[in-house]
This record gives C-alpha cells, sequence and structure tokens, in this order.
C-alpha cells in the first residue's frame, strides 16, 4: 500500500509546537521528589502489561487489511510529523468518542469505534494526528501512569498497593498535566491537517455532538471571546469543574490554538522554520515568562490537592521504602485513596 504525504516536517521537535502550560506542567512534575521512581515501580509491577493485555483482547489492530483508509490515514499523520516509530492502532467497541495514547514503554494508540463510525474520515484524521502529538511529545508516560491510577482509584485494582500512597492527590495532577498535554497535540493535529480550523470544528462536535444545523462560524466566534473569569467565586468553581476532567474544556482549546496561529508561530513552522530534534534552541524570553505564569498556576494546584511538595515527596519516599522486598512495615502504613 502506498503512503502518501505531500509533506513532511523532517526532525522536528516537539518543543517547536509545544505549549507553554505544557512545558510548565512537565517541568512542575520533575520537580516532585521521587515522582518518576513511584511512577515507574507502579509500571514495574506489571499492571501496564495486564492494561495492555486487556486492550490487545478486545479491540481490533488496524491495518492495510483492516480499515485501510482509516490505517493509511493514521500513516500518513505520523509520516507528516515524522514520527521516529509508529505506535499500532486499535479499535475499540465503545460508544463515547475518544482516542488515547498509552503505554510506558511502547506506546499503542487506541480509538473508540464511535468515532471512526460517526465521524468523517478527515475529522478521524484530525484526532489520529492529535495522537501522534502525543506520540512525538511522549506524553504517554504520565499518560499510563495516570490510567493506573484512575483503575486503582475506581477499584479495579488492589488498593493494597496503594497503602501509604497519595494517591488521589497525584491523580490529580497528572489530569491537571494531561489539560496542558492536550493543548501541544492540538497544535500537532493543525500542522498535520495544514488547516488550524480542523481541529476547532472537531472540537466543536465533541462538545456539542454532531447536530443538524451548528454553526461553526458562530461556535468559533464564541470561543475567540472566551475568557477566565477574574472574581474569586467563578475562580473557585471553574477548579472543581475541571477537577475531574482530563481534557481542557472545548472553547478554552480553540481559543488557544487561534491565539497560537495569530502569533505567527503556526506559519513560520509551516514554512520550514522550527527546531529539529536534537537541535532545540533556548527558549525566547516571552516563552519563559509564558511557562513562568503556567508553573505558578500549576504549583498553585498541586497545593491544593496533593500538598506542598516537599511533604508530597516524604510521602513518596516512603511508600516506596514500604514497598521495598523485605522491608517489615510494608502492610502497615495507612493508605490514602
Amino acid at each position: 500500500m502506498t503512503i502518501e504525504a505531500s509533506y513532511r516536517y523532517e526532525q522536528i521537535s516537539a518543543k517547536a509546537y509545544e505549549h507553554p502550560a505544557d512545558r510548565a506542567a512537565t517541568s512542575a512534575l520533575h520537580a516532585v521528589p521521587l515522582l518518576d521512581k513511584v511512577i515507574k515501580r507502579l509500571i514495574d509491577l506489571g499492571h501496564e502489561k495486564r492494561l495492555r493485555q486487556i486492550i490487545l483482547g478486545n479491540a481490533v489492530k488496524l491495518g492495510p487489511e483492516q480499515l485501510e483508509e482509516v490505517w493509511r490515514r493514521y500513516i500518513q499523520a505520523a509520516t507528516i510529523l515524522d514520527l521516529p516509530s509508529v505506535p499500532d492502532l486499535y479499535v475499540y467497541n465503545r460508544a463515547d468518542v475518544n482516542a488515547m495514547t498509552l503505554g510506558a514503554n511502547k506506546p499503542i494508540v487506541v480509538m473508540n469505534s464511535s468515532l471512526v463510525s460517526g465521524y468523517t474520515i478527515d475529522e478521524v484524521q484530525t484526532v489520529l494526528a492529535h495522537e501522534a502529538g502525543h506520540v512525538l511529545s511522549e506524553h504517554y508516560y504520565y499518560t499510563t501512569a495516570l490510567v493506573l491510577l484512575g483503575q486503582f482509584l475506581n477499584g479495579a485494582l488492589p488498593k493494597s498497593l496503594l497503602l501509604g500512597l497519595p494517591a488521589r492527590g497525584l491523580y490529580y495532577a497528572l489530569l491537571e498535566w494531561a489539560r496542558a498535554a492536550e493543548l501541544s497535540s492540538d497544535r500537532a493535529a493543525a500542522l498535520v491537517r495544514a488547516d488550524p480550523l480542523d481541529p476547532c470544528r472537531v472540537m466543536m462536535r465533541l462538545a456539542g455532538g454532531a447536530l443538524p444545523g451548528m454553526s461553526f462560524e458562530a461556535f468559533l466566534k464564541q470561543a475567540t471571546e472566551y475568557h477566565g473569569e477574574d472574581d474569586l467565586f467563578s475562580r473557585n468553581a471553574r477548579f472543581w469543574a475541571e477537577l475531574r476532567m482530563d481534557h481542557p474544556f472545548a472553547v478554552r482549546r480553540v481559543k488557544e490554538l487561534v491565539e497560537w496561529v495569530q502569533s505567527g508561530d503556526y506559519d513560520r513552522i509551516r514554512s520550514g522554520s522550527y527546531a529539529r530534534r536534537g537541535q532545540e534552541p533556548p527558549p525566547s524570553a516571552e516563552f519563559d515568562a509564558a511557562v513562568a505564569a503556567y508553573r505558578a498556576k500549576f504549583s498553585s494546584f498541586m497545593e491544593r490537592t496533593a500538598g506542598d511538595l516537599q511533604r508530597l515527596g516524604r510521602q513518596l519516599g516512603d511508600w516506596l521504602k514500604a514497598r521495598t522486598p523485605g522491608s517489615a512495615d510494608r502492610d502497615e502504613e495507612p493508605g490514602e485513596d
């Protein structure tokens, strides 16, 4: 099967289109003492393999002989972003419209069947291009940890494994990170589709459903006029509304994408001027300022949901010590869910 790609962003770095919120949230997670060791320990317990086997056993793997056109569009998107390797693609029988990239060591892309059956092939490719952005940014490592923690908290996995771990605080922190990561992948989808309005149209359908008579122009106007409320009550209400969401509000995503295009960065990358892998220049002062602003927001969120970093680090350290083979008190620590 011939895969046609009229253009390719050769060796493009994810840093070329990374949203400041994504970089800030990721750096904030890296600043949490022992967090990466805890996530690695969770993954080493074997539950990632269990999750993968559930998907492989209940989903259909796509390829040249299985949903050929969807597979072709997926490979085309991966080729345009010049992915070093292309994860396997699966379709899963689910009614909600969604797709996900997960797998800490070897990622896979899973999309729900409702996406394929209810959306046009161009819209499906837009979503797959978004997932290709997650792959290039290596978001799947923290996404896998988020899914595993969600399963723990929902009772799908033994809670004895969580004794002493501030699981709920970590889960909310990873959700906040996930919302930031989505903003980068929206940009990747715009680059693949060579039209930033394509992701915006998909987000309108995700927000309002595939209803006849919906006006994209009106939705675009709604999004460009959207702004966060400044009063304390609105900020507090928005905090609790977003707390359990793994994606930002659709209108915010569209607004962020439109503002990125208006900044000129989209056209600059389209013209071939972008950071290559291994050759990323230092960020500009303006970008650093934006990262600092988002970092402060993320740190505030962490404090409200997981406590200060030092206390969180001590809890993670205690959990790691308790899970070390031979530890006498490994099952005596108080649990938190």
